[in-house]
This record gives structure tokens, C-alpha cells and sequence, in this order.
């Protein structure tokens, strides 16, 4: 059984940068056919996916955010990371990691979701 747990600062200020961390068990994130996401949802709002990185190490973002997102991996902790620069209250939302086997369009592993809030 997979599991994906996200880690990270709940708060934030206007400006800085978030990081937050997803820890995988019960698999490994260099699996092939494997892509590990990025998604966040906002207060009343829809989920939003945020961007991924594949069982190779590529990157892949939304556009809309692409300017100031960066995802990684550490291997040796079977970990992928998210840094959200230049955050804004519009920010705020719970983050969550999840696993999305190529070539569909569902994720079929999630974390439970991490709350990051963005005030001064």
C-alpha cells in the first residue's frame, strides 16, 4: 500500500517562499510509470493542480504558476518537495501530494493534505 505524507510550514507571510515536503512509503517514487504531483484547493474553491515530477526526475507545471514553482526529488529519502516563491493570501489552500500512473488521468494515491496559509 502506498502512502504519501506532506510536510511543511503552515504559515506563511506575503512575499517569502513555502517548501513543503511529501514523504513516500510503500513505493518508490523512481518507480517507472509513476508521476507525483503537486495539487492545492483553496477555501471554497476547486482543486488545482500545481505541477509533478515523473519516476525520471522530469518536471512538469501548471503554466499559470510555472514562474514560481519548483519541484524536486531526493532519491535517498524517497521525498519530492514543492517551493512556492513570491506567495500571496491567494496562496492559501491545502496542499496535497498524490500519485498519478502514466497515461491516465487520475490519482490514484493522495496524501492527506498539508493547510498552508499566507498572511502578514
Amino acid at each position: 500500500q502506498v502512502q504519501l505524507q506532506e510536510s511543511g510550514p503552515g504559515l506563511g507571510k506575503p512575499s517569502q517562499t513555502v517548501s513543503l515536503t511529501c514523504t513516500v512509503s510503500g513505493g518508490s517514487i523512481t518507480t517507472t510509470n509513476y508521476w507525483w504531483s503537486w495539487i492545492r484547493q483553496p477555501p471554497g474553491k476547486g482543486l488545482e493542480w500545481i505541477g509533478g515530477i515523473g519516476y525520471s526526475g522530469s518536471t512538469y507545471y501548471s503554466p499559470s504558476l510555472k514562474s514560481r514553482t519548483s519541484i524536486a526529488r531526493d532519491t535517498s529519502k524517497n521525498q519530492f518537495t514543492l517551493q512556492l516563491t513570491s506567495v500571496t493570501p491567494e496562496d492559501t489552500a491545502v496542499y496535497y501530494c498524490a500519485r498519478r500512473p502514466t497515461h491516465y488521468y487520475y490519482w490514484d494515491y493522495w496524501g492527506q493534505g498539508t493547510q498552508v496559509s499566507v498572511s502578514s
